[in-house]
């Protein structure tokens, strides 16, 4: 890796740490979704960064997948438990980290500390060599000493430059893979816990989009923006509140968008129990006999 890609890297790492902070220290009972995320997206770019994907805040059995919309008013209530998953990029090199906060209450503190530990427990043990398997163990047994689950169809995943889920995935649990990783990767680390059946499903549509394929729309404004988004957003994701500011009419262009094939929705990731979700999360680089967090 060349010096140029490192300082990239540790810079959109220490934005992101920076902004996952703002955000949340914003979190309160009666603060706005709204607020939060856009402040936060708006600290990334004051920084000389781009948000890499859309503010997620996902709160109680929700896990992953949900931003607020340009309209959306709810507000944080006493006793959520609240995932902030941020993410920024530097010429396309990223950051991804993420932070669970409880409002107003200290009634999930256990289940919050579970992750943080297990995360600390991985970037301890990984190295050049390790397998991946060995990481999801790992991550499994700091989860479970707490008293809780890992959800096993979330995982970590390596980040390539202007690609976010390059590839390899870092289940949290032992899922038996071989592969090693190696000195110079870069990883998002990303642990959730459990009081549920450890699994999250496919619920509604959410807000965030990505650019599925390239194809031509018979709409006029739809193919507008959607040439919009290619330009602005590239390989990466985005959110109706990103469109909106370019295109008042996306909210109706964005499902001419989904119908065609265009772009595709992500669903929001919801326990399949109903359990509380608590997640924790760094962006490490293999650096030799250690991991390097950057975030």
């Amino acid at each position: 890796m060349d010096q140029d890609a490192l300082d990239n890297i540790m810079k959109a790492g220490a934005v992101t740490r920076e902004a996952r902070k703002l955000g949340a220290g914003m979190i309160a009972e009666g603060v706005s979704l709204l607020s939060v995320a856009e402040e936060t997206e708006a600290y990334i770019r004051k920084k000389g960064a781009k948000p890499a994907f859309p503010v997620n805040i996902s709160i109680n059995q929700i896990a992953a997948h949900y931003t607020p919309a340009s309209n959306d008013a709810s507000t944080f209530r006493r006793g959520d438990v609240v995932k902030l998953d941020v993410g920024a990029h530097v010429n396309g090199y990223m950051g991804d980290t993420a932070v669970t906060v409880e409002v107003g209450t200290r009634n999930w503190a256990s289940l919050i500390e579970a992750p943080s530990k297990a995360l600390m427990m991985a970037i301890e043990m990984i190295s050049d060599g390790v397998p991946v398997s060995a990481i999801g163990g790992t991550i499994e047994r700091g989860i479970r000493s707490n008293g809780f689950v890992p959800i096993r169809n979330l995982a970590g995943h390596e980040i390539k430059r202007h690609n976010l889920h390059a590839g390899l995935s870092i289940s949290n649990y032992d899922d038996g893979n071989p592969t090693r990783v190696h000195n110079g990767m870069l990883m998002a680390i990303e642990p959730f816990a459990t009081d549920g059946a450890g699994e999250v499903d496919n619920t509604k549509p959410g807000n965030i989009y990505i650019v599925q394929r390239d194809r031509a729309i018979k709409d006029a404004g739809a193919n507008r923006l959607f040439g919009m988004i290619k330009e602005e957003f590239g390989s990466l994701a985005f959110c109706e509140r990103w469109c909106t500011a370019l295109d008042p009419k996306a909210v109706t262009r964005l499902r001419t968008l989904v119908r065609y094939g265009a772009i595709y929705s992500y669903p929001i990731l919801t326990e399949v129990k109903g359990g509380m979700v608590s997640q924790t999360e760094h962006t490490i680089l293999v650096n030799g006999s250690r991991a390097q967090v950057t975030t």
